[in-house]
């Protein structure tokens, strides 16, 4: 892209929210599944998902030109390179964000002048209440929040967990478990440690399920709560998995102020997060600052601002580590 002239490269970066439609109409119409057998004609595609077929040739054609869909050279369709990333199973699918970001983000998006101009989150505009608020009264989004995470769990977060050796881990507890999807991936690499998935009663209801999937019932608990209010004791290890970025520094803050309180002197806090890159270099995180910015209040943070949050609620700060993934690993002692 920058070997093109600056004009049109602004008005591809301008075009992102065509992009981002196009993505989210063909996995809601499921068009990838239906590709996963192999190449099909539009004719074929339009009839599995019921949609007009000039609309679908239209549609997988500007797709196609993007690696999501691959042209065959008899007019027919498979899937490109990025085509599996949109398919309802399967390892590095990403489908069940696109449906959630255009679901639940993008109109909240429409707001982020208004939010850039006041310095408050867009989404608690359009939703009326703090996104997580609005979330915890919808039971489909909230599942389908939940099923996203799962998508960034195995398509990134694993990734990132897989660098960290959690052997002699101890009793990890998990703060913001979600459905403990990332803590049983832990569990079942160390044998030896146990672990328990804390999070709103509403969420960390999913862990069950998890639980039963991974043959855990054993290892691996579930505790409901607000981290806010306070965390579960005696923890040899604190996970937190891309937490600490949908918080502004205060309510991060008082996050680990009471994990400091309920932990063990000498447990580890194992933190992983995108890391901004103190140049202003490109980075994942760039983006999804500003998704913080618009929907949470919450925010991506540079090493350095990572050692002052830590420090500011009483941990011995230990360093920044990156990993082949765009997440990092934050560390700190109790």
């Amino acid at each position: 892209m920058e070997s093109m002239p600056p004009p049109v490269q602004m008005v591809q970066m301008l075009a992102g929210f065509q992009v981002s439609q196009a993505l989210y109409v063909a996995a809601k119409l499921g068009i990838p599944d239906v590709l996963v057998a192999g190449p099909r004609s539009i004719d074929e595609i339009a009839d599995h998902v019921t949609a007009d077929p000039a609309a679908v040739g239209r549609l997988v054609r500007v797709l196609g030109s993007m690696g999501v869909f691959a042209p065959q050279a008899d007019g027919r369709y498979g899937l490109g390179p990025l085509g599996p990333t949109l398919v309802s199973e399967g390892d590095g699918s990403m489908r069940d964000l696109a449906l959630m970001w255009m679901e639940t983000h993008y109109g909240a998006f429409g707001g982020l002048l208004d939010g850039v101009r006041t310095g408050t989150s867009a989404a608690t505009s359009y939703f009326g209440q703090p996104f997580f608020g609005w979330l915890s009264g919808q039971p489909e989004q909230a599942d389908r929040f939940s099923r996203a995470m799962a998508n960034l769990t195995n398509g990134i977060k694993a990734g990132a967990i897989a660098s960290y050796d959690f052997s002699g881990a101890g009793r990890i507890i998990d703060l913001g478990a979600a459905d403990a999807a990332l803590l049983a991936r832990v569990l079942q690499a160390h044998p030896d440690v146990t672990g328990v998935a804390f999070d709103l009663p509403h969420v960390v209801a999913a862990a069950e399920k998890t639980v039963k999937g991974y043959g855990l019932d054993a290892r691996l608990t579930q505790e409901s709560g607000d981290f806010f209010e306070s965390v579960p004791a005696g923890g040899d290890t604190y996970l937190l998995a891309l937490v600490l970025h949908d918080w502004d520094d205060t309510q991060a803050a008082r996050i680990l102020a009471n994990l400091r309180a309920a932990a063990r002197a000498g447990a580890k806090v194992v933190a992983f997060e995108l890391v901004l890159p103190a140049d202003g270099g490109p980075h994942m995180a760039q983006m999804i600052d500003l998704t913080m910015l618009a929907m949470l209040g919450g925010r991506e943070r540079t090493a350095a601002e990572h050692r002052a949050l830590f420090e500011a609620a009483g941990l011995t700060f230990a360093g920044v580590t990156a990993t082949p993934t765009p997440i990092s690993i934050v560390e700190a002692t109790v």
